[in-house]
């Protein structure tokens, strides 16, 4: 299977490029920084490759996935894993920093799956994989624009999928929890809320593979359907919860 990875330099993205390969599939890599990009490609095989690429220029992220598809001749798969926090009060937020969250966590994954999905259906098979969050179905505190990103990107997934049901590509969507990345220490960011216990990146990776491969549209890891399903039986209370958690925090303005 061939494979193309986004924000492969790290967490979810280096450790699925690595499990890939270590079971015999053919990766292409994509992430901005070019030095970490390297040393996850060291691991990846002879027949591995990597594009540098800023993907919130989401005319080069369209370029990026048409040059991966004819240098593999084709693509088995595409993953959209590359994301940006963004931990900030609402009060805090201008327009433009939401609007560059939006463009790495949904619009580059848009217009990287609308470039390849005429080539899938030509060729009659292929997945696309949109990795979202647990924070795209439930409203995190202090994460309005990144929510905003990833509920997005759901929507997409969601919609998606039935407008192809009766094609032969499959859409897939991965929503993480809490996992174990850098996306926690990044700067530019609030310190995060949640202080509980984390999910190692490989157990998401090998959850990403399994979801290639399964009838079902959506996965949770670590799942956390229960507190989605929660929220959608009592939206106030969820809201009060949450409220009381950010100010609990110190959360304000």
């Amino acid at each position: 299977m061939n494979l193309l990875v986004t924000g492969a330099s790290s967490g979810i993205g280096a450790a699925l490029a690595r499990r890939a390969a270590a079971q015999g599939h053919t990766v292409g890599l994509v992430a901005r920084r070019e030095d970490r990009l390297r040393e996850v490609l060291v691991d990846c095989g002879p027949k591995a490759k990597l594009w540098v690429c800023d993907l919130a220029d989401t005319a080069a992220a369209e370029r990026v996935a048409i040059e991966a598809w004819d240098a593999f001749g084709g693509l088995d798969a595409l993953v959209n894993n590359a994301g940006v926090p963004m931990r900030r009060h609402t009060t805090r937020l201008d327009v433009a920093t939401v609007e560059w969250v939006m463009r790495v966590n949904f619009l580059a994954p848009v217009a990287m799956s609308q470039a390849l999905l005429p080539r899938m259906l030509a060729r009659g098979a292929g997945a696309i994989v949109h990795v979202s969050s647990v924070a795209g179905r439930i409203g995190n505190a202090n994460e309005a624009a990144y929510s905003a990103s990833k509920f997005a990107l759901c929507g997409w997934a969601e919609a998606t999928a039935v407008d192809l049901w009766d094609t032969p590509i499959q859409i897939r969507l991965v929503n993480p929890g809490p996992i174990d990345t850098e996306i926690w220490d990044l700067p530019g960011n609030d310190d995060p809320l949640y202080a509980g216990p984390k999910v190692p990146a490989d157990d998401v990776a090998a959850g990403i593979l399994a979801a290639i491969e399964s009838d079902r549209f959506e996965s949770y890891l670590p799942d956390m359907k229960a507190v989605v399903d929660h929220k959608q039986r009592d939206i106030d209370g969820f809201l009060t919860g949450m409220a009381a958690m950010l100010r609990q925090a110190g959360g304000k303005p």
